[in-house]
């Protein structure tokens, strides 16, 4: 099976379909051969369709005869793909036939890292030896469905897999899940695993016996480091790994 088609073209979601093709206006004649476009030259094809792009890297798309070009704009990243004619460029998942990969979602995770130091670990729960060599951080929410699968998964590694555990941060979307602020506090204050369960499977959970700025906290470092879809995994390199993988799957991310 492919790998789900990412949304990889984000920062113009309000803007362009996934899966859309450009044709810039040309200005002089067609460069097929041309090998190099610099960041001027990107921001000024892309003047009339992004605006207010900022190129953060150029660079060889794995598919031959197009950059690969990384920007941001309006405070949203995203890779769109450029032809040597510079006439075109096109959003959407470049896919592998070979390794049946999306090589997209790849390049984007691994452009898109965080830097782990800015997350504090001290009020996170943690699910394993917190002791072990490899640490994984997960923000997830206590009506998140998706998040609740993911946690039976979690529970399977650390079984298998004594040198990971993953440290836990509550990070309630109140827009969609406007009921799990309140959960995500009363298990903060309790640091219970088992409340976090509880909410997963739908039980009721008792009031918060605590004040807590965490779950505060944790809404304000998720929003800095542009993390919005849960759940979502932190390996110590940085990467986001968003969304469900069962345990053997997760394992081989980790790993890598």
């Amino acid at each position: 099976m492919y790998l789900p088609i990412l949304l990889s073209f984000l920062l113009l979601l309000s803007v362009l379909p996934v899966g859309y093709s450009y044709a810039f206006e040309a200005k002089g004649q067609a460069c097929s051969q041309c090998h190099t476009l610099s960041k001027e030259e990107a921001k000024d094809l892309f003047k009339n369709t992004i605006p207010n792009a900022v190129i953060l890297n150029i660079q060889l798309s794995p598919a031959k005869g197009f950059w690969e070009v990384y920007l941001e704009s309006m405070g949203r990243k995203g890779l769109v793909y450029v032809d040597f004619s510079k006439k075109h460029f096109f959003s959407g998942a470049l896919i592998s036939m070979a390794e049946r990969k999306n090589l997209t979602q790849e390049r984007l995770t691994d452009l898109n890292r965080v830097d782990v130091s800015q997350i504090p670990l001290k009020d996170a729960l943690v699910m394993g030896d917190q002791n072990a060599r490899i640490r994984v951080i997960l923000f997830t929410d206590p009506d998140c469905p998706y998040c609740a699968k993911l946690h039976q998964e979690l529970k399977k590694i650390v079984e298998e897999k004594k040198d990971i555990a993953f440290f836990i941060k509550m990070f309630p979307l109140v827009k969609i899940h406007p009921g799990a602020y309140e959960k995500a506090k009363a298990i903060e204050c309790e640091k219970s695993l088992t409340l976090l369960e509880d909410a997963y499977g739908g039980k009721p959970l008792p009031k918060p016996k605590c004040e807590t700025t965490v779950v505060d906290e944790n809404i304000k470092l998720a929003e800095k480091l542009g993390i919005s879809s849960l759940p979502a995994l932190v390996p110590p390199d940085g990467r986001v790994i968003s969304g469900y993988k069962d345990a053997k799957t997760l394992i081989t991310l980790i790993d890598k």
